[in-house]
């Protein structure tokens, strides 16, 4: 549903949802907290609390990203591999560079698919889905957690290795029902160390797929100047405005 991002018709909306949800994942990265491994059961409570003070301080992220797309119906896995650069002003670029180059850029309302290959660019104005980016990009920025429950209901499912690193692994149900209708529910692979969400999985409804989003190498508070997300594209690029 969220990875066909050359589709006409309907593709502003499957675009905007898929760029907004994986938006999530590249968001949700707090800025990284010192501290060693806790030992014992942690708390819901407890972790929240901690990942909201390893948020207090971010203005920007540099990271490789992988993104693994899961299709149940043919039991068929497939993974983009690139680089994802991040500032809290609404801004976002991702720059896939396997197995087929391709650039995603956020800046506010505005979004920008280009596809090398084909010597295109697919622009959107997402301003009707901008509560729900808003929504995602509030998310580990120093939005307290009485304001993660009020979106989501939040639990923690138990503890488990990742990479040698003890993670905590919280569950995200989302509270509205038009958001549930793509998303059934979300699971964050937190550090217990950094405090650091290094993995997300996104369920989505009615079809047993998911989406997987995995983090590495991360920098934050990097300064990326305003030239990383201007759409500059090379000449002779056709840019089309599809319409849902």
């Amino acid at each position: 549903m969220y990875t066909d991002l050359n589709g006409t018709g309907d593709a502003l909306k499957r675009n905007a949802l898929f760029v907004l949800v994986l938006l999530f994942g590249c968001l949700e990265i707090p800025a990284l907290a010192g501290g060693g491994q806790n030992s014992g059961k942690l708390t819901l409570d407890y972790v929240l609390t901690m990942m909201d003070r390893s948020a207090e301080d971010f203005r920007s992220l540099t990271a490789g990203l992988d993104h693994v797309k899961y299709t149940a119906v043919v039991k068929d896995t497939s993974t983009e591999s690139g680089e994802i650069y991040v500032r809290k002003d609404s801004k976002l670029r991702i720059d896939f560079i396997s197995p087929d180059p391709r650039t995603i850029i956020r800046n506010g309302d505005n979004l920008y698919i280009y596809t090398p290959k084909i010597n295109r660019v697919e622009e959107y104005n997402i301003g009707k889905n901008r509560a729900l980016a808003d929504q995602y990009l509030a998310l580990g920025f120093g939005t307290r957690a009485e304001s993660l429950k009020k979106s989501y209901t939040v639990s923690l499912a138990g503890e488990e290795e990742l990479d040698g690193h003890k993670m905590e692994l919280v569950e995200l149900v989302p509270r509205s029902d038009e958001l549930r209708k793509q998303i059934t529910k979300i699971v964050m692979w937190v550090d217990e160390a950094s405090w650091l969400p290094v993995q997300q999985k996104f369920l989505e409804a009615g079809s047993g797929d998911y989406f997987l989003s995995r983090y590495k190498n991360v920098m934050k508070n990097l300064k990326i100047g305003d030239g990383k997300f201007k759409p500059d594209w090379p000449k002779g690029t056709k840019i089309e405005k599809p319409h849902e």
